[in-house]
């Protein structure tokens, strides 16, 4: 088994405040707009397909999706670029952090900032990232058919799925993701959410409490700068 985080079952359970909506609006927005620079027809660019899929599972609105990919071809675009950030976190743990900024040294010092409050260290490129693993991650919810999604998978280049839950969280390489979701869709398998993300080879159970209030407090603050789009880590605590 894949040793699935529950940290990143709690992150997508906790859903949007309404104070925050239109940060989280602001990321997807830049996400699909990085992701629209390489097509901007979503059946033809599965990535953009993934950040609008994305998007619209947080409930933004169908206009505001339309204007981050019209974005794309235009000259406010050009300044906007993907940065990755490699983080040594306390107590051993390690983040990688992107984020989509048209200012490199504003979103450096900003991360640095935080870093300086929560006992973070920026990391040079390599030290950090060889402790994860680019993957794919389809999320399924699972009623009373998790037997025939299993069969399906025998059939597809998915190398990995575990059950938690309601949920069967199918796990690919990056360039299998597209035709796993394809192959469980066309057998009327609803796929909830289709992810690329880097994937910790072994986490770090963090069990003292204080320990994992400096952990997620590094990780919420990251989280709450504008420019940041996507955080991972390798650590995992109990719900």
């Amino acid at each position: 088994m894949s040793g699935h985080s529950k940290w990143s079952q709690i992150k997508r359970g906790k859903g949007i405040a309404d104070g925050r909506r239109s940060a989280v609006f602001g990321k997807l927005g830049n996400a699909i707009t990085l992701a629209a620079r390489h097509g901007a027809d979503p059946e033809m660019n599965f990535q953009l397909r993934i950040a609008i899929d994305k998007a619209k599972n947080a409930n933004m609105p169908k206009d505001n999706i339309e204007r981050a990919v019209e974005r794309a071809s235009g000259n406010g675009a050009a300044t906007l670029q993907e940065i990755i950030f490699e983080i040594y976190g306390p107590h051993g743990t390690a983040f990688i952090v992107e984020a989509a900024t048209d200012n490199h040294n504003r979103t450096l010092g900003e991360i640095r900032a935080v870093l300086n409050r929560h006992n973070g260290k920026l990391a040079e490129a390599g030290s950090v990232s060889y402790l994860f693993k680019k993957r794919g991650e389809l999320v399924i919810p699972v009623k009373n058919n998790a037997e025939e999604i299993e069969l399906i998978l025998l059939d597809t280049p998915a190398e990995d799925y575990e059950q938690e839950g309601d949920k069967l969280y199918v796990y690919t390489e990056p360039k299998d993701l597209e035709v796993v979701k394809k192959a469980l869709e066309t057998n009327n398998i609803a796929v909830e959410e289709a992810l690329l993300e880097y994937h910790p080879t072994a986490l770090i159970n963090l069990t003292d409490p204080e320990f994992a209030k400096k952990v997620i407090g590094l990780y919420d603050t990251l989280e709450e700068l504008s420019d940041v789009t996507n955080i991972y880590s390798n650590f995992d605590v109990s719900e």
